[in-house]
């Protein structure tokens, strides 16, 4: 266990000190360990007297090893600001969470900077159209499938429909919620909650165990969902939606928006539109968010490698390391000269691969 998580955790737990105070006492104070044992004296200078008052009644009754089993009960992981596991684009805000709260199998993620995970957002309406349904689920999935991790709010609506999109082709999701983990808002979507639990996901909220929602929690949870993400796509919503915030949170923090071409005759389309005209990439398929990112080419070679049969896979996946001739191919793979003249042909004419200059076969796509 971290030794600075019990101050930690006692400051994410006190309603009264968010992130951007939360930085004013590190820098008053110097760490986080001191700044929690701070006489009440010297949190005013920090804080001013009324919020020093109130934090110092707080602590005096705080109690770390209660509150921590109770997370541990709940099967809740906690990553302070200074765990590995805590999401570098997201500590890398102008006010990262303090903690975050997660439920799900950490260990099927790299959330490092080490990591050269994809994340991409998909937002929208709580009462989406067939058109906007559409969109959502045909960009999820196609997106996971190309690698992306899905990441949204799961909502009711496009929010849903997004991480059903990436679950339901065996991929990976993460939902940020505006209350604590162990909490399911909506109730509706329960199913998806546990689902995404059980497959593997993660559920992840800044605000500790048992907090319930409110209007503000859920604007302080967008600014998450389009930090850790690459991109953020809107597929539908009004004018004055939630969506709208996070697309501006995105645009904010230095990330790519991207809108479908929407009717205009629906009052749904007014968000996408309305992004397209400030300047959002107008998207119609997923190829275009993956040639943004210089990902269509890793698809394209998915696809291919997926349909080949099993010998020519092989070769191909031995020609995407490096350009051979037929005679290193059939020495590295031990088969007869003739036998790989014949895949190779075959190969080429289906435009799979190319001789180069040098005489070597090479990957063509």
């Amino acid at each position: 266990m971290d030794e600075n998580l019990p101050y930690y955790l006692g400051f994410s737990y006190f309603s009264g000190i968010g992130p951007i105070k939360f930085d004013i006492l590190l820098a008053h104070f110097g760490d986080v360990k001191q700044a929690f044992e701070a006489s009440q004296s010297e949190l005013t200078q920090a804080l001013g007297p009324a919020l020093s008052h109130k934090f110092a009644s707080f602590r005096s009754t705080y109690d770390f090893e209660c509150e921590y089993k109770k997370i541990v009960d709940k099967h809740i992981s906690v990553l302070t600001r200074e765990d590995t596991q805590y999401p570098f684009q997201i500590l890398n805000l102008s006010d990262p969470p303090i903690c975050l709260y997660v439920k799900g199998d950490l260990k099927n993620f790299d959330l490092s900077s080490r990591s050269d995970d994809f994340y991409f957002a998909i937002v929208g309406t709580r009462k989406p159209t067939e058109y906007g349904k559409q969109v959502a689920s045909k960009f999820a999935r196609e997106l996971a499938e190309a690698g992306a991790i899905i990441v949204s709010g799961m909502a009711m609506g496009i929010d849903a429909l997004a991480h059903w999109g990436a679950l339901e082709s065996g991929h990976r999701t993460i939902a940020f919620l505006g209350c604590g983990v162990n909490i399911i808002y909506p109730w509706a979507n329960r199913d998806l909650y546990f689902k995404i639990i059980d497959s593997g996901s993660l559920i992840i909220s800044e605000f500790p165990p048992d907090k319930i929602t409110i209007k503000g929690h859920f604007v302080a949870r967008n600014r998450l969902i389009s930090g850790l993400s690459r991109g953020v796509l809107v597929a539908e919503g009004l004018k004055d939606s939630g969506s709208l915030i996070t697309a501006r949170y995105a645009l904010q923090q230095g990330k790519d928006v991207f809108a479908p071409p929407a009717p205009i005759t629906s009052d749904q389309s007014q968000a996408p539109n309305l992004l397209l005209k400030e300047g959002a990439k107008l998207v119609t398929t997923v190829e275009d968010i993956l040639e943004e990112y210089g990902l269509k080419e890793q698809k394209t070679v998915k696809e291919t490698l997926k349909s080949l049969p099993e010998e020519q896979k092989r070769l191909f996946q031995l020609l995407s390391q490096e350009a051979f001739t037929p005679d290193e191919i059939a020495r590295l793979i031990k088969a007869p000269v003739y036998q790989v003249l014949s895949l190779l042909s075959t190969m080429e004419l289906s435009g799979i691969i190319e001789k180069n200059e040098a005489g070597k076969y090479q990957i063509k796509i």
